[in-house]
């Protein structure tokens, strides 16, 4: 099986253009590739880690991945998917998160001797004249064609600023500077970014003509991974001062039955014959697949180490119930308003729930238990004193912690 081949089967791909240019230059390590990070965070989330685990399949197969940190984009914000116009970030407010996620990209990526690189768009959109980029960019571009993209559709409805129109002519010269600067000649993106893909290859042609070898490929796993990296608490992030590892691998663990194997295949580097065995599991079978996935993740975001001590925790603490093997949270001072906190103030300071409202729901669906029994009351308050011993708070049936003081 050729690597494209491979992409294909793992369901990796949804549409692409000039496939047969594009198996030739993967399957012979020839693609120097991009994918694009806009860094509106201070980390990456599961959404990023499917890209970045695109990425490193490609590089063993000895080809170039380019990780575009958008420094400058994130200047205007992606209208993508978004019902409301993006909050403007500062420059240092980029450049931090920026810097963020070039650390946790080196985990996953071998930027060693030229095997890959890691640049910022910043680099060179932060210094464009806006009367070249009107005449020389902007004289490519249809405003018609441009309307009916689907990624601004959306924005549509309640009003598309001039701002964010942009973003498309951008991401497209994105592509345009790679190509020259390092030969980039592939772009990956999720299917909410075909049409700005579309735009950066049209660009490079016009700009530089038709024998220019860009191409481009589009991966459903982007807009999988913006599904799939969120929960009902926020967004699942590869930062484990957001979320730990137990709740990392969790998180997986309790992915749909319909979807483990999917995860299985999109996401981890098991072969693909050891995958089609579980093709016919089910039941309790189906529990051991999400294990599977869970411990398989967790590995590569968080290392073996932290893997082997979620699924020991995990698997302790759902078997016994087991206190001394959840995750534990540390109340302070701080968190006491004369004295007691209540019931929502914990399930948010726990991260069991990412807002009070959210707490409050969780308590008025019965959904929330303080050390076996079921809170009914949004008003319950607990002292320090009920911390000493450790007090084991849960939401729904597989969320606990432990909470001290």
């Amino acid at each position: 099986m050729t690597v494209y081949e491979e992409l294909v089967a793992r369901g990796l791909i949804a549409q692409v253009t000039d496939e047969e240019e594009i198996k030739e230059l993967v399957d012979t390590g020839k693609a120097v590739f991009y994918i694009g990070f806009d860094p509106t965070a201070d980390s990456l989330h599961v959404g990023h880690f499917m890209a970045l685990c695109l990425m490193k399949r490609l590089q063993m197969a000895g080809n170039k991945p380019i990780a575009l940190i958008g420094g400058g984009t994130a200047m205007i914000g992606d209208p993508s998917g978004r019902s409301d116009m993006r909050q403007m970030m500062t420059p240092e407010t980029i450049q931090h998160n920026c810097d963020c996620f070039k650390e946790q990209m080196g985990k996953f990526i071998d930027f060693s001797e030229g095997k890959a690189l890691m640049v910022n768009n910043a680099d060179w959109l932060m210094d464009l004249n806006y009367i070249d980029v009107l005449r020389e960019v902007g004289a490519h571009f249809s405003v018609n064609r441009m309307l009916t993209a689907e990624c601004y559709k959306q924005r549509m409805e309640k009003g598309l600023s001039f701002l964010e129109f942009n973003y498309m002519i951008m991401q497209s010269y994105d592509f345009y500077a790679l190509f020259q600067k390092y030969g980039c000649n592939m772009q990956f993106g999720g299917d909410d970014q075909w049409s700005n893909m579309l735009g950066g290859t049209e660009l490079i042609r016009r700009k530089l003509g038709k024998d220019a070898y860009a191409m481009t490929i589009n991966l459903l796993l982007n807009s999988e991974g913006k599904k799939m990296g969120k929960t009902q608490s926020g967004a699942v992030w590869l930062d484990p001062n957001k979320t730990s590892p137990f709740d990392f691998y969790q998180y997986w663990r309790n992915v749909a039955d319909d979807d483990v194997l999917k995860c299985i295949r999109m996401l981890t580097f098991l072969p693909l014959e050891e995958i089609d065995k579980m093709d016919h599991w089910e039941g309790a079978q189906l529990n051991t697949a999400k294990e599977i996935l869970a411990f398989e993740l967790t590995k590569m975001v968080h290392g073996e180490e932290e893997a082997k001590k979620s699924q020991d925790a995990a698997k302790a603490l759902f078997s016994s119930g087991n206190a001394e093997n959840m995750p534990t949270v540390t109340l302070e001072d701080g968190d006491f308003t004369d004295g007691v906190i209540d019931i929502l103030g914990l399930l948010v300071k726990s991260s069991l729930a990412s807002s009070r409202s959210e707490a409050r729901r969780a308590v008025e669906q019965g959904g929330v238990s303080v050390d076996g029994e079921k809170v009914a009351d949004i008003k319950a308050a607990y002292g320090m004193d009920a911390f000493t011993d450790g007090m084991v708070l849960k939401k729904g049936k597989k969320n606990f912690r432990k909470i001290l003081k």
